[in-house]
């Protein structure tokens, strides 16, 4: 039994049994992915994968549980890997970040300026996508942290961290008829086509199902996954935007006429997010706590059973 069969195992499981992309991310050959797990399953002596001749199509009842095991002993294996440098007092490396681009765009900034100037031998990296991937890469390893308001408390095997708490505003161009209003209602709203974010991103779900409590079918015209451009098109007079509070910092397009909306729209909580039982670099704490500094040390080792520190 090697790790390179059990990486096999992992993959094969997490690319839909497509044993050329395994090839690819494990920089190998198909027929050598093939070898070593039918070498693994001879030792083991049981069948790991349902097969359609020599084509995967799934897993046994026994491979469901032999890949359990896989995954506990290849987390197990990168956590010493990362407890060795930490203890090694290697203060360098990658931190992955997987956020939403709300997050990336004015959250993140000034934690990373200050992470940054704290640890100038670690490097960040990162990566911009839905809340459903970012929780994704987190379980897979391929990022650190994950942040998001969306999402990532659904996860078991994730553990996620209040963080603070935000709400919607809603943006029209100055003049427009409910710039005077100072609380306009849902049905206010519903007057006018609707330009907001994406479903399943930066709040939508409050904002849907505040909608639907009302009885109200909105007329929502155009959605984006950015801040910017949902403002950019508000400020045209395409619609009435509606956008993340902290989307509203220095950087607010000009003409819009900002109004509050936490009285329309559910309160968010973003949320942090780290693969449970995986080991986490001091540094990575630090990075935690500077993004939430509501947040304790220990609380954090004492619920991701981490000795790092």
């Amino acid at each position: 039994m090697n790790f390179q069969q059990l990486r096999s195992i992992r993959e094969a499981a997490r690319r839909g049994y497509n044993l050329t992309e395994v090839a690819n991310a494990l920089f190998t050959s198909q027929p050598g992915v093939s070898r070593q797990i039918r070498e693994l399953e001879d030792e083991l002596g049981v069948e790991i994968f349902e097969r359609n001749g020599k084509r995967l199509t799934g897993l046994t009842e026994p491979g469901k549980g032999i890949l359990l095991i896989v995954d506990r002993l290849l987390l197990e294996a990168e956590n010493l890997q990362q407890a060795g440098l930490e203890f090694a007092g290697k203060k360098s490396g990658t931190l992955t970040v997987a956020t939403t681009h709300t997050q990336a765009r004015y959250v993140l900034p000034k934690v990373v300026q200050s992470f940054r100037a704290a640890f100038p031998q670690v490097r960040i990296a990162l990566q911009q996508s839905s809340p459903e991937h970012i929780a994704e890469w987190v379980l897979s390893g391929k990022a650190d942290v994950g942040i998001a308001t969306e999402g990532l408390s659904q996860f078991e095997d994730l553990i996620s961290f209040p963080c603070y708490e935000w709400r919607h505003v809603i943006v029209v161009p100055e003049g427009h008829p409910l710039s005077r209003v100072q609380q306009p209602t849902l049905k206010d709203l519903g007057a006018y086509p609707l330009i907001t974010y994406d479903v399943g991103f930066t709040g939508r779900g409050h904002i849907d199902a505040a909608f639907k409590d009302a009885g109200i079918v909105p007329d929502i015209v155009l959605t984006a996954m950015d801040s910017d451009v949902i403002q950019q098109y508000a400020a045209l007079g395409l619609g009435v935007g509606i956008v993340a509070s902290m989307a509203l910092g220095t950087q607010r397009v000009a003409g819009l006429h900002a109004i509050d909306a936490g009285h329309l729209f559910a309160t968010n909580v973003t949320r942090l997010a780290v693969r449970r039982g995986a080991y986490l670099r001091s540094y990575t704490i630090d990075f935690i706590l500077q993004f939430a500094p509501s947040l304790e040390r220990a609380e954090i080792e004492r619920v991701t059973h981490i000795g790092a520190g």
